[in-house]
C-alpha cells in the first residue's frame, strides 16, 4: 500500500467525525459533503510526515474549508426569491439515510440552526468547535487568526447566544394543541386569541433567506409577533419540524418555508423562520 492508499485510509475512517463537525458549523448536509471534498484535494496536496495527531490535523483542514465556506456565504451577494412573501408562513421532499438521520437527530434543531446564522464566521466555528467537539483554544486560535484568549472570547459570545435558546415542554401533544391553535386563530384573523397564545416576551426570528421574502429577522412581544400573522396563515399546513410542532408553506407542494414553535406551558415562546432553500432540503419535515 502506498502512502497516497494510506492516507485516504485514514481519512475514510475518520469520515464521520468529520462530516459531523462540518455538518454543524454549515448548517447542511449536501454542503458538509462539498466541505470534505474540498478538505481531502488539500489533504491529499499536503505533507503528513511530521503529523503527529492525523485525525486533529483532518479536523483542522475541515475546519479552515467550513470557514471559507461561511465566509463566502457572508459576502456573497444575495438576490431576491423568486416567489411572494408567504402568508405568515408534509410529507419529506426526499429521503434521509440512517447517518443523516443521526446527524439531525444530535441537537441540531430549527431554533439551534437560525440562532448559528445570526454568528460570524468565526465565532460559530469557535464554538463549534471547541464546545461540541472539544477542540483546544490553542487549536483553533490559528484557524481564525486570534490568540487563544480571543478564540475563547469568541466562543463565549456564541455560547451566550446559543443559551437564550427557550427549552421546550418535553408533552408534544400540548405543544401540537397549542401549535394548532395558534394556527386557527391566525387563519381567523383572531387577533386577541393569538396574543393570548404569545408570551409576553415571545421572540420570532427569521433567517436571512426569511428576510429576502418579506419577514423581519426579529420581532419581540405578543402583540407586534401577533400582528405578522394576524389572517395570514391561510396557506400554511401543519407539520413536525426536525421533531418538533410546526407549520410549512408549500405552494406548489414544495416547501418554501418552514416555522418551528417552542411551547412552554400553554404559551409560544418562540418562533424560527427558515427559509433558505438549501437549509429547507435538508430539515427533516413530516
Amino acid at each position: 500500500m502506498d502512502d497516497h492508499q494510506w492516507l485516504a485510509g485514514r481519512f475514510e475512517a475518520h469520515r464521520g467525525h468529520l462530516r459531523a463537525v462540518a455538518y454543524r458549523m454549515l448548517g447542511s448536509l449536501s454542503e458538509a459533503d462539498d466541505a470534505l471534498q474540498e478538505s481531502w484535494l488539500r489533504l491529499s496536496r499536503s505533507s503528513t510526515s511530521d503529523v503527529q495527531n492525523l485525525g486533529g490535523w483532518m479536523t483542522t483542514i475541515v475546519a479552515r474549508v467550513c470557514l471559507d465556506m461561511l465566509r463566502a456565504r457572508k459576502s456573497r451577494r444575495e438576490e431576491p426569491l423568486d416567489q411572494p412573501p408567504p402568508d405568515a408562513v408534509a410529507d419529506r421532499a426526499r429521503g434521509i439515510d440512517p447517518e443523516q438521520e443521526a446527524l439531525l437527530a444530535e441537537g441540531v434543531g430549527l431554533a439551534l440552526l437560525v440562532v448559528l446564522e445570526t454568528l460570524s464566521p468565526a465565532e460559530r466555528l469557535a464554538f463549534v468547535l471547541h464546545d461540541l467537539f472539544a477542540v483546544p483554544f490553542d487549536e483553533i486560535a490559528p484557524i481564525v487568526g486570534r490568540s487563544p484568549d480571543a478564540a475563547k472570547m469568541l466562543a463565549s459570545r456564541a455560547r451566550r447566544r446559543v443559551q437564550q435558546r427557550e427549552v421546550p415542554d418535553a408533552d408534544p401533544g400540548r405543544q401540537r394543541a397549542v401549535v394548532d391553535a395558534f394556527l386557527a386563530a391566525s387563519r381567523n384573523g383572531d387577533f386577541e386569541a393569538l396574543v393570548a397564545m404569545l408570551d409576553p416576551d415571545v421572540v420570532m426570528r427569521s433567517d436571512r433567506a426569511g428576510v429576502l421574502m418579506g419577514a423581519s429577522a426579529l420581532v419581540r412581544g405578543a402583540a407586534d409577533v401577533a400582528e405578522q400573522f394576524s389572517g395570514r396563515a391561510r396557506a400554511s399546513r401543519p407539520a413536525i419540524v426536525n421533531g418538533m410542532p410546526g407549520a410549512v408553506w408549500t405552494p406548489g407542494g414544495r416547501p418554501r418555508v418552514a416555522f418551528g414553535f417552542t411551547v412552554r406551558g400553554d404559551r409560544i415562546v418562540a418562533i424560527d423562520l427558515l427559509a433558505d432553500p438549501e437549509r429547507l432540503r435538508e430539515v427533516e419535515l413530516a
